[in-house]
């Protein structure tokens, strides 16, 4: 199977890069750094023309991560710096910055597995870890196609159910709230008997009886060893400066500077080097492709 730019690499190229930036969204807490990783994540969809799923998906993935930033500064009032009062209650600016950088970790996070749906099909990653791991390796990927799955299919159900009468966006709150279990309900019934098909299926297909073999026959070359090469090194690097403190934002029990020292700058740009890598494939995809289009 061929395909081009970054998703042309080797399944363990990709999965390695996917790897690290979850792990450096989790493990860094800078608000530079998370812009940096939102901004470069947010150029690499629209390079592999996920435009149109990114704006549909954009505002519930804003809803998710606007929550932490709304609840935390009205539930955490640890800080000095104090904005203004809420029922009494101080709203402080330590707290305000620390639910925006869980905001923009959520986001970052969201945005990695828009991406990660389209360069790490099915076969990839079963082909990485299904002949090591089979029954893990089928859990995991059920699970991460269950949330893109679920929404998909509320959606449908949504749609439907509004010809009924039945829609969680008018009336009452207790109405609201009435719909939105009922449709709730369907959509996990429907998993349901999803999911016991899908075992059906997989039970008189034989899976798991013997090794499973990969359709696909992935080969490393040179490029991918080299760009694998350059992922980890720059991780390495990204968590040698973690472990000094850099891309650390501290706000408790008294906030930092947010501005970065010189040695932070270089830490900034090996860290941002990691996760904009993949650009430069889309790029390199993206200028062949047009002087395809001109030569054709």
């Amino acid at each position: 199977m061929s395909a081009g730019g970054f998703a042309g690499l080797h399944p363990l190229v990709c999965f390695t890069y996917y790897a690290g930036v979850i792990l450096l969204g989790l493990m860094l807490a800078h608000p530079y750094y998370q812009l940096a990783s939102l901004a470069l994540l947010t150029a690499l969809l629209l390079l592999q023309r996920q435009g149109r799923a990114l704006a549909r998906s954009l505002p519930y993935y804003l809803l998710v991560g606007g929550l932490f930033a709304i609840i935390n500064p009205l539930l955490s009032h640890r800080g000095r710096h104090i904005l203004f009062y809420l029922m009494d209650q101080p709203i402080t600016l330590e707290a305000v910055l620390y639910g925006a950088m869980m905001m923009m970790t959520i986001l970052a996070v969201l945005l990695m597995f828009v991406s990660y749906r389209v360069v790490m099909t099915t076969d990839k990653f079963m082909y990485l870890f299904s002949a090591v791991l089979p029954q893990t390796a089928l859990h995991a990927w059920m699970t991460l196609r269950f949330i893109p799955l679920f929404a998909r299919r509320f959606r449908q159900i949504e749609l439907v159910q509004r010809s009924r009468g039945i829609d969680m966006r008018t009336g009452g709150p207790v109405r609201r709230l009435k719909n939105g279990a009922a449709l709730l309900r369907i959509l996990m019934t429907w998993s349901l008997e999803d999911a016991m098909r899908t075992g059906d299926s997989m039970k008189a297909r034989g899976y798991g009886t013997a090794r499973r073999t990969a359709y696909y026959p992935y080969r490393m070359d040179r490029r991918d060893r080299a760009t694998l090469a350059a992922l980890c090194a720059l991780l390495l690097l990204s968590l040698a400066g973690w472990r000094e403190g850099w891309g650390l934002l501290t706000l408790f029990p008294r906030m930092e500077p947010i501005r970065l020292g010189s040695l932070e700058w270089v830490h900034f740009a090996i860290t941002a080097s990691f996760v904009g890598l993949p650009i430069l494939f889309e790029t390199k995809e993206r200028y062949r492709w047009k002087s395809s289009r001109r030569s054709a």
